[in-house]
């Protein structure tokens, strides 16, 4: 580390952020601190020491990896796999978003005389990550352009989520990382035929309608709104339509109405009625259709 203080170099970053972290009871911060930071710890145990710098940002970490670019990658899938396999019923879930790139930071020290890393890699890593949904891997077009070309194994792992502009009015293509032949941005099944935790699908469902909400235009968002608006109402009528098993539903109100109007139902006029004599008759065989006088 001592010869690359104070030196530009390209590396690999890794930006990790613990979704509503802050708001959390600081019992809740404690323990999704210390089940993060063990994960984390397992993620990059076989990266050598002086190939990576780890910067705490409180709600997450940094990871600055000095050597081998796919580094990056690794960690970020085995810290995935580690909380997709956390116990669904622990309270509060851990639910990370993760960003990736590759650029040009400077290797400096900070007051304590520690080995810390500034510059636009680090920038560019956090930006990617901020576009990120609950449980997303996003990487930036230069770390994409980077790893992809490495091995075979990688040419499925990437899928282009399109261009995001942060609040510098800055433009950044991101893509999303899956497992080989992963074509969607959802996180893989790591319990068989169980899948996802719960709390894991809820959050990135839930995450990634939030983030494209933020990110459209009004008129975008006045569709969008309209879309669930529609959703919801068929949701109800279909209810509806279960509930009474196919059967349209008694208006309210109705029987209000004809006891103001005094007209009784045609139901209750014909049993109150004479036997008609042509009932008889064709209960007796006749077959008459003569209508009965007055």
């Amino acid at each position: 580390m001592e010869e690359r203080d104070n030196k530009t170099i390209m590396c690999s970053v890794l930006f990790l952020d613990i979704v509503e972290y802050s708001k959390r009871s600081v019992t809740g911060q404690i323990s999704l601190k210390d089940r993060f930071n063990s994960y984390l710890s397992t993620a990059i145990s076989s990266v050598p020491i002086t190939d990576r710098i780890i910067l705490d940002t409180g709600d997450g970490a940094a990871i600055n990896f000095l050597g081998d670019v796919e580094d990056a990658l690794k960690t970020a899938l085995s810290l995935r796999e580690s909380m997709l396999n956390e116990d669904a019923s622990i309270d509060p879930p851990l639910l990370v978003r993760a960003g990736i790139n590759l650029g040009p930071v400077r290797l400096v020290r900070d007051i304590n005389g520690q080995p810390n890393i500034v510059g636009d890699g680090i920038n560019v890593a956090q930006r990617v990550m901020g576009f990120a949904d609950v449980g997303q891997i996003l990487v930036s077009r230069s770390y994409y352009d980077a790893v992809s070309r490495l091995s075979s194994q990688y040419t499925g792992m990437f899928h282009f989520q399109g261009s995001r502009t942060d609040k510098h009015v800055r433009e950044h293509e991101v893509y999303a990382i899956g497992y080989p032949g992963d074509k969607t941005t959802q996180l893989p099944p790591a319990r068989g035929a169980a899948g996802m935790p719960w709390h894991v699908k809820f959050g990135a469902v839930a995450g990634g309608l939030v983030g494209r909400f933020k990110q459209a235009d009004p008129r975008q968002r006045a569709l969008y709104a309209g879309t669930v608006a529609l959703s919801v109402a068929l949701i109800g009528a279909l209810a509806l339509k279960l509930a009474y098993n196919g059967e349209a539903p008694v208006l309210p109100g109705a029987d209000q109405v004809q006891a103001a109007s005094g007209i009784q139902p045609v139901s209750a006029v014909a049993s109150a009625a004479p036997a008609a004599p042509h009932a008889e008759s064709k209960a007796a065989g006749t077959g008459s259709t003569a209508m009965p006088t007055a």
